[in-house]
Parts: structure tokens; C-alpha cells; sequence
């Protein structure tokens, strides 16, 4: 009996969760999805499943679940792409550790100049990840967009008082 690209489909799924399971090497994967792809009939495809247990291609095909429809992305792409802020914080208190050593270190010793190492560390770390002037845009951004929200809320409740 000839099959069709469900079946295919269903044989393909069921190598990927024997070779997840470790039951099939990568080359042994791809050796069998290669046959899979190139099967015509039942028989050929569940040749490739005699030495492996469930699951299997089953006989009749089995429909597939609707996928739940996803809820649209409010958010812009670059609001949703976080940052690593893992290097900012570690900085951020490394430079604030060596106020106070650094301050006692220059009040013990009498070398004034140590009491300079804070000042430049942390100029030093404002500079390196401190806030760019490509950042502003996004600040300013969002302002005008705060106010819009802001203003399109004050003249629907104005509508709606017309109404009344």
C-alpha cells in the first residue's frame, strides 16, 4: 500500500524521538530519515522501525492537533531583545568596593594619589557601559509614546462624556 507525506511525516517525528532517546546515532538518523523520504510504500517505511520500539508510524494517520493561535507581540522587537547585564552589575560593584579601600587605603598610607583610582575606575566604567547616546532615543521614544497613550486615553473619556 502506497503512503503520502503525512505518513512520511509521522515516520520522520518518531526517528526524532528515538534519536533524542539515544537509540540512533546521528548517522543512523539520517541514514533511515534519507529512506523515510525516499519510501513509497508501507512496507518499506516500517522496515525502518522493526529493530526500535514505540513509537512508530501507526497504520491510519493520526490528525494533528490545531496549534492554540498565539497572541499578537504588543511589545516592539528591540523592547523584547534583553541585554546580558551580568558584566554591567559586576562592574558597577567592583567600582563602588574601591571607593571605600581605595579612601582608606590613601588615608593609612598618606598617598593621596590611590584616592584617585575610584574616580577613574568609574569613569573608566561609565564609559565602557555606561548609557550611549544611541540610548536617549529610546528614552524619548517612549515618552511620546507615553503622552500619546495619554492623550488618546483623555480624548475617548471626553467622547464618552459627550455622550452622556
Amino acid at each position: 500500500m502506497r503512503i503520502g507525506d503525512t505518513e512520511r511525516e509521522q515516520a520522520l517525528a518518531a526517528l526524532g524521538e528515538h534519536m533524542s532517546a539515544g537509540r540512533l546515532n546521528i548517522d543512523e538518523y539520517g541514514e533511515r530519515s534519507a529512506k523515510v523520504t525516499a519510501a513509497r510504500t508501507r512496507s518499506e517505511l516500517l522496515e525502518l522501525f522493526t529493530d526500535l520500539p514505540d513509537p512508530r508510524p501507526g497504520s491510519a494517520p493520526t490528525p494533528q492537533p490545531a496549534a492554540a493561535p498565539q497572541p499578537p507581540a504588543t511589545a516592539p522587537a528591540a523592547k523584547v531583545e534583553k541585554r546580558n547585564n551580568i558584566p554591567r552589575i559586576s562592574m558597577a560593584a567592583v567600582a563602588a568596593a574601591a571607593w571605600p579601600v581605595c579612601i582608606a587605603i590613601g588615608l593609612i598610607t598618606e598617598r593621596w594619589i590611590v584616592m584617585a583610582i575610584p574616580f577613574l575606575l568609574s569613569w573608566f566604567i561609565g564609559a565602557l557601559w555606561g548609557r550611549g547616546p544611541w540610548e536617549h532615543g529610546d528614552r524619548d521614544r517612549d515618552r511620546r509614546e507615553r503622552h500619546q497613550i495619554r492623550d488618546d486615553m483623555h480624548r475617548r473619556r471626553r467622547e464618552l462624556r459627550g455622550r452622556d
